[in-house]
């Protein structure tokens, strides 16, 4: 089955939760936030990887890019983020500064991290339907 043309322009969300060890992320049910995001927003899809800067998370991120989207990261500070990130997206052909959504989503509660996760898809003129 064919996604459809409003699925094809939906932007990804991955949530970076390194090694899932991080205190950043002790205030925020991780799976609360996750699915809320995948059922409550408007993305493809939505869900958890253990540690992107890892060379796993690069074959991870290697294979993702390929449907040539935009990529919402949920994790560390925006400028790590880029830094790490960005030969991966240079291998599949992508400016990182364009296609990388970095959100810092550590010391938030699972409410602030979806808040901040809903306006970043706002100001990217992603919004859900009725």
């Amino acid at each position: 089955m064919e996604p459809s043309e409003t699925a094809k322009n939906l932007p990804g969300l991955i949530m970076c939760v390194c090694t899932g060890k991080c205190p950043g992320f002790s205030k925020m049910d991780i799976w609360d936030f996750i699915n809320r995001v995948r059922v409550e927003l408007p993305v493809e899809y939505g869900f958890i990887h253990p540690q992107l800067c890892e060379e796993d998370g690069d074959r991870f991120l290697a294979d993702i890019l390929k449907a040539n989207r935009k990529i919402v990261v949920a994790g560390c500070a925006p400028n790590m983020q880029y830094k790490l990130f960005r030969d991966a997206f240079e291998r599949a052909g992508m400016d990182v500064k364009q296609s990388l959504v970095p959100l810092d989503i550590r010391d938030m509660s699972t409410d602030d991290a979806v808040a901040k996760v809903s306006a970043a898809l706002k100001e990217m003129g992603v919004e859900a339907n009725g």
